[in-house]
């Protein structure tokens, strides 16, 4: 039996069985839900209502991920979710749908910060340093860069929360789209308030 999105199928609020007076429409239909996985990116095509296509994501690993705060989007790979307010099961199975709390690799954006900024982040000694990263941060530059750099630099802050995070190689991040609809999967760092609840739903769940 297909899955069916009227209520004519349902009981009455008194308990009472409905007659059938008419049959199944199309326009009235259910699909069953993508569950987007973490693996190797497979989407399939759905033909929908009006001709329209949908991009139902089984498999996605990498997204789009935008640094509000620094208005930078880079291109990541997820790890793993690691908060779902709807249902934890979606935590257990590593399922990724909208309002996801994932964790991905910071690696991007921090190449990124450091190529912009000249300044080394989330770097606990300078033995963590990789040789590419110390050119980005030492490199000879032309004096006109060199100002832009350094006015910059002035303006180059980011919250201890978020250092922490970069330290550990992962970030937090939050996914915006609807992988089962669109066939991808991007979404934006968690950043002030937000990280701040997040981290403490994280803790109160250990």
């Amino acid at each position: 039996m297909g899955i069916s999105r009227d209520s004519r199928h349902k009981r009455a609020h008194t308990g009472a069985k409905r007659a059938q007076i008419r049959k199944k429409r199309k326009f009235e239909l259910g699909r069953q839900p993508a569950n987007t996985k973490i693996g190797a990116k497979r989407v399939h095509t759905v033909r929908v209502r009006g001709g329209n296509i949908k991009f139902r994501a089984l498999r996605l690993d990498t997204g789009n991920f935008a640094w509000g705060s620094e208005s930078s989007t880079r291109k990541a790979r997820i790890i793993k979710v690691v908060y779902n307010a709807s249902n934890n099961e979606l935590v257990r199975t590593n399922t990724l749908v909208k309002g996801a709390i994932v964790e991905i690799d910071a690696a991007p954006f921090r190449q990124w910060y450091e190529a912009h900024y000249a300044v080394a982040i989330g770097r606990k000694t300078k033995k963590d340093t990789a040789d590419d990263t110390e050119d980005s941060l030492s490199k000879k530059r032309s004096n006109h860069v060199q100002r832009k750099v350094d006015a910059r630099k002035e303006a180059s802050k980011v919250e201890p929360a978020l250092v922490e995070s970069f330290a550990t190689g992962r970030v937090l991040a939050r996914i915006a789209s609807r992988p089962g609809q669109s066939g991808r999967c991007d979404g934006y760092i968690l950043e002030g308030k937000e990280l701040e609840f997040y981290n403490r739903r994280l803790k109160a769940r250990k």
